[in-house]
């Protein structure tokens, strides 16, 4: 098992790297694999639908999102970790995940997602909404906690005070494991859901 874990603050060491490390933390004890990457620093320019991809396998843009894309496709999971921004994701992390999940057209179904939010006080939840839309749209399951995947804190490493928060993020990481072990059992034993060719509906004729 191979966990992808994405950090998209700014801040290297600040609350949304020490809930990663919380997680990671367990995911070594359970023998999970992790590769901690830090986006939130990166200069990443949103998607300019080009629709270049199609027909190259990779955005037209060549940085740190094609420099991710192999490992996205060997990875069971994904944790994207953010810290809130006026109730959002930082846009970094949003344009990186935006070029990311787009540009790369390999099957992304029964990768388990989860997503990781930090905030001083509030803009927690539209924010954990937000980020798991990307693993909705792929097919791909949402592994769940025992709370909103949440941490609180303002200076660098204050989430760590958090015993509620710190507590999600280990239940996360176990959670996460027990998931993308079952589906590989699943795959083995049954294969992946049946999939149809996608019908495109437009709403104006």
């Amino acid at each position: 098992m191979k966990v992808l874990m994405l950090n998209g603050s700014p801040h290297a060491d600040g609350n949304t790297y020490t809930a990663l490390c919380e997680m990671q933390r367990i995911f070594g004890q359970e023998g999970v694999e992790t590769e901690l990457l830090h986006i939130g620093n990166q200069a990443v320019r949103s998607c300019i639908a080009c629709g270049a991809c199609a027909e190259k396998g990779r955005c037209v843009f060549d940085d740190i999102v094609n420099e991710t894309a192999a490992k996205f496709e060997a990875c069971d999971g994904l944790v994207v970790g953010s810290p809130v921004y006026y109730a959002s994701a930082n846009a970094t992390l949003v344009a990186f995940l935006t070029r990311l999940f787009y540009s790369t057209h390999f099957d992304k179904t029964m990768k388990v997602g989860a997503c990781v939010v930090a905030a001083r006080r509030g803009g927690l939840s539209s924010t954990f909404d937000e980020l798991n839309k990307f693993f909705t749209i792929s097919g791909m399951p949402v592994a769940s906690g025992q709370y909103w995947n949440s941490v609180h804190g303002r200076a660098a490493g204050e989430a760590a005070q958090d015993a509620e928060g710190m507590q999600g993020m280990r239940t996360l990481a176990r959670n996460m494991t027990f998931l993308m072990k079952s589906i590989a059992l699943g795959k083995d034993a049954y294969g992946l859901p049946e999939r149809e060719p996608s019908e495109w509906t437009n709403f104006i004729r």
